[in-house]
């Protein structure tokens, strides 16, 4: 399993957050033509159902539920820290987009990290939900259409689309997709959640401040959201700014996002009650058009992105301070 890449090499360590510091992840170059893409160093599904298999064993504190089946009828899976029914409930959610990867590799390390003595306390005031890697047949490029236009190399490309050629962040509102039924059916109308990060990769080249973003926020901006639910959907992308911007390699700006509610921070905002942050990692792990993907140099910076952002919220939300999260950045940032 691919832990964190530094400069291309893997690295894998018992202590994802503790990465030297480094230069912004804006700053990893880009692929044009001449960057390594290589998706054999991504966890593959068969890889990821085994590695949760195992934390789910090790883990007195997590289970392991199996959500629904992917359209080739791979299992898919949710990560359940329930230490409390009347705590707040957080969950994540990676991959919608098969070819935007860190951000599963980042979700598997902190699943790890939940484990450690370092979360110790921290799950008495939260539950956390996880489900990673929702579009597994995207991710594993298995299928029914053509890839051969694709960047990477490896053992596999990997593609937005589902198998069936359908964008899963497409698909609130008629919920036609067997993987976005699982999560509507066993997930969001089966648990009391009360927030949402879903984590997305987009292109290379925007910028804040002159300079190439590591990544982008938004929160619903559908006019049919609860007053309540963006002003804590707002006070959740405050913490994940105040998190990863101060890192000193994170670089964080707003993303030009639209308002319709067939998208899941918009639509599941609105249907359910939750506030909802979407996180756009920089750059994806394969594509047809060049300027999407970044070379892999930035693959561990950006993990680690993922493991800061899940850390901070879960903190965040476990002690309070969420509620007292400064939200008046969200005036000035620049998209």
């Amino acid at each position: 399993m691919l832990s964190l890449s530094v400069a291309g090499a893997l690295v894998f360590s018992a202590s994802p957050l503790a990465l030297p510091t480094a230069l912004a992840v804006g700053e990893g170059p880009g692929y044009g033509g001449n960057e390594t893409i290589n998706t054999s160093i991504l966890t593959t599904y068969d890889e990821m159902a085994d590695y949760l298999k195992k934390q789910d064993a090790k883990q007195a504190n997590m289970e392991l539920e199996i959500i629904g089946q992917s359209v080739k009828g791979r299992d898919l899976y949710l990560v359940k820290y329930m230490t409390n029914p009347d705590n707040p409930t957080i969950l994540f959610l990676t991959q919608q987009h098969g070819n935007e990867q860190l951000t599963t590799e980042g979700a598997l390390e902190f699943i790890k990290h939940m484990g450690s003595g370092k979360m110790k306390g921290v799950t008495d005031g939260v539950n956390v939900l996880i489900v990673p890697m929702l579009n597994a047949d995207g991710a594993m490029g298995d299928v029914n259409f053509s890839l051969e236009d694709y960047v990477a190399k490896g053992d596999r490309n990997l593609t937005r689309y589902n198998a069936n050629e359908v964008d899963l962040n497409r698909d609130h509102v008629n919920k036609i997709q067997p993987e976005t039924q699982a999560l509507h059916y066993n997930v969001m109308q089966k648990y009391d959640i009360d927030y949402m990060i879903d984590l997305h990769h987009q292109g290379t080249q925007s910028e804040r401040d002159g300079e190439l973003v590591s990544g982008s926020i938004l929160y619903p901006t559908t006019p049919n959201v609860d007053e309540d639910v963006l002003l804590k959907s707002k006070q959740l992308g405050a913490v994940v700014f105040d998190a990863v911007d101060s890192t000193g390699w994170g670089h964080l700006g707003k993303y030009n996002g639209g308002n319709a509610e067939t998208i899941s921070r918009n639509g599941i905002a609105v249907e359910y009650g939750i506030s909802t942050l979407l996180f756009e990692m920089r750059g994806m792990s394969d594509h047809e058009y060049e300027p999407y993907v970044l070379g892999q140099k930035s693959n561990g910076y950006l993990i680690k992105q993922t493991i800061t952002t899940l850390d901070a919220a879960v903190r965040a939300i476990s002690d309070g301070s969420i509620e007292n999260a400064d939200i008046s950045f969200w005036d000035t940032l620049a998209t």
